[in-house]
Formats: C-alpha cells, structure tokens, sequence
C-alpha cells in the first residue's frame, strides 16, 4: 500500500506544461531553443486592463471576494453573453474561477460519480480526460479524422452515448486542432443531444475571438436554446485579451450545478484573485477593438505556418479555422532515422529528436489522443516561428 492517492495512477502529467518546462531548462542550459509548445499569445496584456490592476491596488481591492467572483465581473460576464452570444444569463447562473481550467474540474468534480462517462471527441485537449478519470468517471474518446476538419459527426455522438453518458464536452475553436464547427454542424449536433436528455454538454469557448477566413462563431446554448439548462458554456480571458498569466476563467449554466461547483471551489481554493478579476471587468468592459487586429496577426502566422510545413518531406498540415495551433500529421516520417541516428518509432520519437537536434519544441500528438501527429502553437512572434519551420523542414529533409 503506498503513501499516494490511487487516483493519481489514473492520470498523466500535463505534456504541454511537460514540453515548455524542459524548452526553458534548454534555454536555461544555453541551448537555442524555440519553444511552440506554450498555447499563450505573445502579445503583452493591454495597458487600460494593467492599469485597472493597478488602481484595484491602490485603492486596496485586494481582500478575500465572494468565493465565485465579484458583483461587478459577473455583471460584465452577464453583458459580454448578451452582447457576443445572444444569450441571457443572471449573476446566479455565472461562477467565476482561477482560469478555465478549475472551472471545467469544479464542474466535473461536483457532477461525476464512479461509472460516469463523459464522451470526448479526438484529438482532445490533454487535461479533458484526465480530470474526468480524477473525477472518478469514464473518458470515453471518439476519434475524428484529418478529412472532416477534426469534427465530431453526428453519427458518432449518437453512437457513443449510452446510458452512464453523463457529459458531452465539446472546444471548437479547438485546441489542439483550430477546428471549427459552424452553426449548422452544431445543431446537427444539438438535435443527437435533444433526444437524449440525461446528457450534459461542457462547451469550451476559450478561443471564440480566433476565428479566420469569415467564418463565425457560434456556441451550443445559441444554436439551441432548448440545451440551456443541461449546458455549461466555458469560456475566459486568457487568449483573446492576452491574460494566461491573470488566472481568470468563467463558466454560465444552470444555479444547481454552478451552487455546486461554488462549494467544490469554496473548499479547495476559495476566490480567484480579486486583483486579477478587477483587470478581468476591464477587459469584458473596456474597448475590444484590438482583439480583430491580433486575430489577423494570428492569421497572417498561420498561413506562413501552414505554408511551409507543407514544403517539409514527410508531414501534412491542414489549414485550420481557429485558434492558434495546427495540427500536422508526420505519418510520412515514421520508420525514418534521423541525422544524430535516433529511429522514428513514434511521434513521441519525431518530437524529441526534433527537440534535440534541431532545438524546436513541440507536443506529441499522441498526448492528444491522436497521432502520429504533433501540435504547434503559432502564437509566437513571426520570425520565431519562420526560423522554427527552416529547422523543421531541414530536420525533415534530413531523414533516412
């Protein structure tokens, strides 16, 4: 019997923290790295949103608040749904936590019971089925495929649902992919979920202002309303205000299931930082005329990105919708041997051969749920991630 928690066997490491944390000890180290495993956008944080943070300082916001945040960010969450999504949503139906992260794991966390599964299309984001497994529920993961964009068919959610089906989740724009479903490619899905009313749909709306080539948004609860409430829609300000370090995420969905994700959050961490959530009223609140600007910069790095992994032998790289990965397949590579000697078992083997000899840092697809492929964020400045792609297709152009 040992001193761990058997739940701890059940998950693995974040591999996307895992493939930043050993880029910087290489830098460290003096190595020349480029590290494109961060999903974290290079822009600095506005400064009306820094100066908000600073004047909650000065005028000493920075005692405990209300365990799931303060009046005034739920009042601009309340508005940023209306406004953005066409969606009405009161105080009592938002929480508030310390990034999206805790607010998918407070939900999964108050909901799942042994048994429960949570249906998980493929390629996933890493911490989706490991929180569930946490959870003490059942991951169950449904493979997508390059040629539908990494969409979920209707066909396969209807197929994957049973009867212990607890949990839909669902992140368009994607990460890791950037794929995108369109309003008409979520309601087939909704009209699956409409006939099976016991199953809860987790919808990650973290990247909603990276969206590319005039395609619009469109999140669950808009295309059906009738989901409203078995939905909780995720969402933060992170990636569209250039946050990641702020810790600020939020959640909308019915008062039961946010009271309970309050009590998981009010005897675990408590409030987000107040100072972080007066920045956050800011961003929700303050002029967004910048985000389009950085999305066109966004998309401007994705077609460079795209453009030259397409020239590297042995790796094929679609084009996606949103966000700010790609998602390229490196099956050409597999059984190749590289120029220090290592053999390409697996994309596990490309991508730390790739570390290795060439310094560019990227994450395994398999930490993904699918390969062989590997994932790149591009939200890196350009000339970064010009010379990174050179390594790539030198790297590739070398394989035997």
């Amino acid at each position: 019997m040992g001193f761990l928690a058997d739940s701890l066997s059940r998950i693995k490491p974040s591999a996307t923290i895992a493939v930043t944390n050993k880029a910087r000890e290489l830098k460290a180290a003096g190595r020349d790295v480029i590290g494109l495993g961060a999903g974290e956008p290079d822009f600095d944080t506005p400064e009306n949103i820094k100066e908000a943070a600073i004047r909650a300082i000065r005028e000493g916001k920075t005692k405990y608040t209300a365990v799931d945040g303060i009046p005034e960010l739920k009042a601009a969450i309340a508005r940023k749904f209306k406004r953005e999504n066409h969606i009405d949503y009161t105080a009592a139906e938002i929480t508030v936590s310390a990034g999206g992260k805790q607010v998918l794991y407070n939900a999964l966390m108050a909901t799942l019971n042994p048994g429960d599964e949570v249906i998980i299309p493929a390629p996933y984001w890493v911490s989706y089925p490991e929180m569930v497994a946490l959870g003490g529920g059942t991951p169950v993961i449904v493979q997508t495929t390059m040629a539908s964009g990494f969409r979920m068919t209707p066909e396969a959610l209807e197929k994957a649902i049973t009867p212990k089906t607890k949990w839909f989740i669902l992140c368009s724009p994607s990460n890791p992919t950037g794929s995108v479903y369109s309003a008409a490619q979520l309601k087939a899905l909704t009209d699956v979920l409409l006939r099976h009313p016991h199953v809860w749909v987790m919808t990650d709306d973290m990247y909603e202002h990276l969206i590319y080539d005039g395609f619009r948004f469109a999140t669950i609860v808009e295309v059906e309303p009738r989901l409203k409430d078995r939905t909780l829609t995720v969402n933060g300000v992170s990636k569209a205000y250039a946050m990641t370090g702020w810790r600020i995420g939020y959640g909308a969905g019915p008062t039961h299931l946010i009271r309970a994700m309050g009590t998981i959050q009010s005897q675990s961490t408590s409030n987000p930082t107040s100072i972080s959530q007066y920045a956050a009223v800011e961003a929700l609140n303050g002029p967004q005329d910048f985000i389009p600007k950085n999305a066109e910069l966004f998309r401007q790095r994705r077609d460079l990105v795209v453009g030259m992994l397409n020239q590297a032998r042995g790796i094929q790289c679609p084009t996606p919708e949103g966000a700010f990965y790609v998602y390229p397949s490196c099956a050409g590579t597999i059984g190749k041997t590289t120029r220090g000697g290592r053999k390409l078992v697996s994309d596990e083997d490309f991508v730390t051969a790739l570390l290795e000899e060439e310094g560019v840092a990227v994450v395994q697809g398999s930490a993904f749920g699918q390969g062989p492929a590997f994932r790149i964020s591009y939200a890196t400045a350009t000339n970064l991630l010009e010379e990174a792609c050179i390594r790539i297709q030198r790297f590739c152009g070398n394989l035997s």
